[in-house]
């Protein structure tokens, strides 16, 4: 039987349309889904939609809609989209959806109550709504959220709790002994720099009363799940855990998860926190990626500047390989990057067009011309052709994709070199072989 590889992304937040800040996680994964396969491996890619919580309904309410009306909608967006940039998703997985994901979770909930990891206790503090987070003091930037940038709203309720405390140390060890591998190097630092100031027991759901739009606690009508403790057990629902079948079985933990540096709290505390007290294996490794701005502005309704991929194909007429091409050789996978009409344009014309465009048109016409093959003898240049590709395994082994493209632009030139300093086409009209 073939190697596994078991990939997954964050489901985005279904309150909004899809823009470019969404896909360009969409577009990482799925070259690592890409490059697994060619390796002969068994691959699960994973993604789908977060369709739960006060933000969703709101906003559906805004609309003019039911919650599960407008989640079909924009789900439904998102899955296009995906579609349309060629994402070889395997399961594209709904948190809506009663019979595929609601009992994992319920299950998930189980199994951390049976070892004493759920209790009942009083929240009082801020919550923002556009995080759906429960807020502390290092989260607020002049009193606002420093994501969204407005004034939390205050809770004073009775909720479940989750034991993450207990967890601190074990959290701390698996982390830097590279258990759970964090990639980047800096955002492991940064991940067990929070642990060392300490980490807080965590709320685990909502009255009913105050958020409808979710899974109901199991056992206990009057109490809904937290949001991200639903959104987080997709990844489980993904492999069927709660049916326990062989998907569960064979793919079961994931090699990769790729997510924002805004979620990465979630996915490196709260998350395998979860699963060791499910008992559970954990992760191999979690990406951690920066932010997207267009023209150095954050996205945002306000600015009305959410630009989607699909846009851009019909904007310029290009496919779908231009534009993950523009994401992946201008984006460092692990720092903020930015878009813009213009950049677009460049990058399109001097790597697409001039570049290896170019190339494939001299080398295609001088065949179409002389119908002669002509030999590589020169070993100088197969050596730099060995060499890019022996650098190729390293960096895309380490998801540097914007590295990994410079490589393939520097063989490019390379190619056009030895075209203009060996001129084939004098060697075929010469009747030669070279």
């Amino acid at each position: 039987m073939s190697q596994k590889f078991f990939i997954t992304t964050a489901i985005p937040y279904a309150n909004g349309e899809p823009h470019i800040g969404h896909l360009l996680e969409f577009i990482q994964a799925d070259v690592v889904a890409r490059h697994q396969r060619l390796l002969q491996k068994e691959v699960w890619f994973l993604t789908g939609t977060d369709e739960h919580g006060i933000k969703i309904a709101e906003t559906a309410k805004k609309k003019g809609k039911e919650p599960q009306q407008f989640v079909d909608d924009i789900s439904g967006k998102f899955k296009e989209s995906a579609e349309a940039l060629n994402v070889s998703f395997d399961y594209f997985i709904r948190t809506t959806d009663k019979k595929n994901h609601w009992p994992n979770v319920a299950k998930i909930w189980r199994s951390i109550l049976d070892s004493g990891d759920i209790y009942k206790g009083h929240y009082k503090g801020r919550y923002c709504v556009g995080c759906e987070k429960y807020l502390v003091e290092s989260d607020l930037e002049d009193g606002k959220c420093q994501i969204h940038k407005k004034e939390p709203i205050e809770i004073d309720e009775d909720n479940y709790f989750f034991k993450l405390s207990k967890y601190q140390d074990q959290l701390k060890n698996i982390i830097e002994s590279g258990g759970l591998k964090i990639i980047p190097e800096f955002r492991k630092a940064e991940v067990l720099g929070f642990i060392e100031n300490g980490l807080q027991d965590v709320s685990f759901s909502r009255p009913k009363n105050k958020l409808e739009w979710g899974i109901p606690v199991p056992d206990d009508d009057e109490q809904v799940i937290y949001v991200w403790a639903d959104a987080l057990t997709n990844y489980l629902s993904g492999v069927e855990y709660a049916q326990a079948g062989g998907k569960f079985q064979r793919f079961w933990p994931p090699d990769l998860q790729i997510v924002g540096k805004d979620i990465w709290k979630f996915h490196a505390l709260i998350w395998p926190a979860m699963l060791l007290s499910a008992h559970l294996p954990l992760p191999k490794s979690l990406m951690i990626h920066g932010f997207l701005t267009v023209s150095g502005e954050k996205i945002s309704k306000s600015l009305g500047n959410g630009i989607s991929p699909i846009e851009i194909m019909k904007k310029y007429g290009v496919s779908s390989d231009a534009v993950r091409y523009f994401f992946l050789r201008e984006i460092n996978p692990f720092e903020d990057g930015d878009y813009s009409h213009e950049k677009f344009k460049a990058r399109y014309n001097g790597d697409l067009a001039n570049g290896v465009g170019n190339l494939v048109s001299r080398v295609s016409k001088l065949g179409n011309l002389y119908g002669k093959e002509i030999g590589l003898q020169e070993n100088d240049f197969q050596e730099k052709i060995n060499s890019v590709w022996n650098e190729y395994e390293k960096l895309i082994s380490e998801y540097r994709f914007n590295e990994v493209l410079s490589l393939i632009n520097r063989l490019v030139s390379e190619g056009d070199n030895y075209v203009n300093e060996h001129k084939p086409w004098e060697l075929l009209k010469g009747n030669l072989k070279r």
